[in-house]
């Protein structure tokens, strides 16, 4: 299993809207996706500007394709990467 967190911290308020649509319409798709166990997308309520990204991939190899695929490229990528800062966390699941 493939674990990986991500913190994103919108740099600009007022895209805070915007970002939130995206998220959400990336965390669908990339629930269909091969390999995606689960893909969670969370907003702060302590920090309005903050986003966690929960995701469980079956491989890394499904992750990897992931980012080939439309909510990575389409969505993530050109529309929400710039303008956010990002802080992955590949984890490990304790037992």
């Amino acid at each position: 299993m493939y674990y990986l967190n991500v913190v994103l911290t919108v740099l600009d308020p007022a895209d805070v809207p915007t970002i939130r649509r995206l998220l959400a319409e990336q965390q669908r798709l990339s629930r269909q996706e091969p390999g995606c166990v689960r893909f969670e997308v969370y907003h702060s309520e302590s920090g309005p500007r903050k986003f966690v990204l929960h995701e469980h991939w079956e491989t890394k190899q499904a992750w990897e394709v992931h980012r080939t695929a439309k909510a990575f490229i389409e969505i993530y990528q050109p529309h929400v990467l710039p303008k956010v800062d990002r802080e992955p966390h590949v984890c490990q699941l304790l037992e």
